[in-house]
């Protein structure tokens, strides 16, 4: 599932208000914050990740290994914040609109 340009800017315009909730640290991606962001996307569809100074992995890095072990797709990385998107596999409450 890839998103077009007219989807990520409107969960860009979703997430703006939204905190990080998933913070990632010196330890890195462990399995442990791999399930936290399995179960926030799960409850929430779209969510926030912060990236620590202290990570080991680069922001593209962390990006990546999110998307392959999540399915997710990044909807934006600003900075040290990232926003993911993945549907709700029995109930999506976030309608996308159509692709460009």
């Amino acid at each position: 599932m890839a998103l077009s340009g007219k989807q990520k800017r409107y969960l860009r315009g979703l997430g703006h208000k939204l905190k990080p909730v998933v913070t990632v640290g010196k330890q890195g991606l462990g399995p442990a914050v791999i399930s936290q962001v399995e179960a926030n996307l799960l409850a929430h569809e779209l969510i926030k990740i912060r990236l620590l100074e202290s990570c080991p992995l680069g922001k593209d890095e962390c990006a990546e290994a999110v998307m392959q072990a999540t399915g997710a797709e990044l909807a934006q990385s600003l900075g040290h914040t990232q926003l993911y998107y993945r549907p709700h596999p029995e109930q999506p409450t976030l309608a996308l609109p159509a692709g460009d």
